[in-house]
This record gives structure tokens, sequence and C-alpha cells, in this order.
């Protein structure tokens, strides 16, 4: 099992919590990164919104690409996978960035391609907001933009959303660089069979990662190409000397302090995702249903459901945690030599 963690470019991960010291700023990333690399964390995932959606509309949110660009030059191991959401990134040029940004970091910069979700965002920004099935379609031919433009000199191409003709887009980077992709959706599961090298998750109880796994190995299969590189899945760990510290912490962090704020960004959320699976209250206290696959409780109680999730199939967890230095710390130290 390799463990990532989540870049806090909102800060805290906390939606019911307001004195996590988290920080939103670069030194915080900046630094945190360089910790958790001498820790042994494999890679950390720069998550893309314009818009903070844990503290709200008005609160800060750190640029994505600005930081990963920033991360790939201050750090020498650890791989960084940022995420690229189509509609706010025209490709010609994203596909020149992504090529330098990999050269400064000795290739280790991967892509998490997102179809986006958030339209409010979108309308602020002055972004098109298609459909859902729109936004996949968009995404699986632009990934083949990409790729084209890393591959082939003069690069030509013709499709539904993009057209060039002996296009050229130098240097070509010395190693293509990997495209992680998530999506439950039906459209959503097909696009990425197509267009990703690793297939990234939610946080899930162990069947339904067991079953997702089990849906995507038969789709490749079926598509005549080989598995995918790599299973990972989003997870909010809390790992204490004691259960009762672990529960304790998972109450505190989830007791809502604003239900209607609450409610609000809740509905926003789930009424514009394709979800196949109900998201709790209590599982929206923190980002992308971290809380779901439970690793809550003692370094030993935590590491078996580790253990578990690994037989299925999984080989990377993405991790969220408050506070985020002393925390990622603390696992590292406590979990990672059980698993």
């Amino acid at each position: 099992m390799q463990f990532g963690y989540w870049t806090p470019v909102f800060g805290s991960w906390l939606r019911n919590v307001d004195n996590d010291s988290t920080e939103c700023s670069w030194e915080y990333c900046r630094d945190l990164a360089l910790k958790a690399e001498s820790l042994g964390y494999a890679l950390t995932l720069v998550p893309e919104l314009y818009l903070n959606d844990i503290k709200g509309e008005s609160a800060p949110a750190l640029d994505a690409w600005a930081i990963a660009n920033g991360l790939a030059a201050v750090t020498s191991k650890i791989e960084i996978l940022a995420a690229l959401r189509p509609q706010y990134h025209e490709v010609a040029l994203t596909a020149k960035q992504i090529a330098t940004i990999a050269e400064i970091s000795n290739y280790r910069f991967s892509i998490n391609m997102v179809s986006a979700w958030w339209e409010e965002e979108a309308r602020q920004y002055g972004i098109k907001f298609d459909g859902h099935d729109d936004r996949y379609t968009l995404t699986s031919e632009y990934t083949d933009v990409l790729r084209g433009f890393w591959r082939d000199t003069p690069f030509n191409h013709k499709g539904k959303y993009f057209e060039f003709k002996n296009s050229y887009n130098e240097p070509k980077p010395a190693k293509i660089p990997l495209v992680y992709a998530g999506g439950e959706s039906e459209i959503g599961r097909n696009a990425i069979t197509h267009f990703a090298d690793k297939y990234l998750m939610h946080g899930g109880t162990l069947q339904e990662i067991e079953s997702k796994i089990k849906d995507m190995k038969e789709r490749r299969a079926k598509a005549g190409k080989g598995d995918f590189l790599g299973y990972g899945m989003a997870v909010y760990m809390i790992v204490r000397d004691t259960e009762k510290e672990a529960q304790d912490e998972l109450k505190r962090i989830t007791t809502i302090k604003d239900f209607k704020a609450y409610e609000n960004s809740y509905k926003d959320f789930t009424h514009n995702s394709n979800l196949n699976v109900e998201i709790s209250k209590e599982e929206y206290s923190v980002s992308n249903r971290g809380l779901r696959p439970r690793l809550v409780g003692t370094p030993e109680s935590v590491a078996e459901k580790i253990r578990a999730y690994e037989k299925a199939g999984l080989n990377l967890l993405i991790i969220q945690c408050a506070n985020m230095k002393e925390e990622l710390e603390y696992i590292a130290k406590k979990v990672f030599a059980l698993v």
C-alpha cells in the first residue's frame, strides 16, 4: 500500500471546525510536502477549485497549478498529482505547461482529470458549464489531445471539441505523464476505462471498493486493455492511541455548527454530482466521502482495515486529516510499519 495526502489548498478540510491550524498558505503547503516526503509519503494530490467548498465561497482558495509548480521545484521524491478540469484550461497551452512542470519535477508530475461539478463556481469565473455527460465526453477528448501533443510532431486532430492542424508543441516530455481519473456514473466509468492510467475513488466501504475495482477490471478487459496501473481512494483518517480518543475526535469534527449553511453546501454538491451512493450529513463533514471507510481508531485497528482494502485491490490511500502536519507524522510513524 502506498500513502499519499491532499495538499491543503483550502486550509482545513473540516466543515464544522474553526480552530484547525492547517493553514491556507504556500509556506504551509511547501513545508508539509517536504515533511511528508521525508516521512515516506509517495504522492500528494493538489485539488483544484477556485472557490472554497469547505469553508464557503468567500474563504480563500489557492491556485492548484501555482502550488503544484512550486512543489515540483522544491521536492525531490514525492509524486505531484495536480487536478485538471478541462473547462478551465486551454488544452494546447496546458500540454506545454504540463511538459514543462514534468521536466521541473524530473518527471514526478501527474494529472488527475476531473470533469468538474460546481456550476456556481463556473458562473462566477465566466466558465461554460456543460451537462454531466458532455463534461465527461470533453474530458476524454481533452486527454487524447494532451497525449497527442506530447507524442506527435506536428500534431493533427479533428474531434467534437478540438481541431488542430500541423501544430507544434515543443519540447516533448521525456516521459509521458500519468493520467488519474475518478467517476461513478455509467458514462464516467466508460470514459475513464479508455483514457485513464489509474482509477481513483471517493471514500467507500470495503464492499463498495471491492465492487468498483471488480467492475473497472471487467471494463478494461472488455475494452481490450490491460488492468489499470493502480487503484486509489480518498480517506479522512483519525488515528489515536486509544479507541475512545479516536471516537471523541470523530464526534468533534462531525458536530454541525451551522445547519443552514451546511445544508446549502451539501445540496449544491449532491445536486451537481452523479453519485452512486447517498452521502450522509456526517460524511459531508469532510470532503470526498473521506469518513466512509471508517479508518478511525488505534494504529493497530486502522492498519488491519487498510490491509483488508489492500487485499481487495486498493494500492493507494490519499489522506486528509487535521492538523495535517502533526497527524501525517503520527500516521507515518504509527501506521506505515503495521501495513
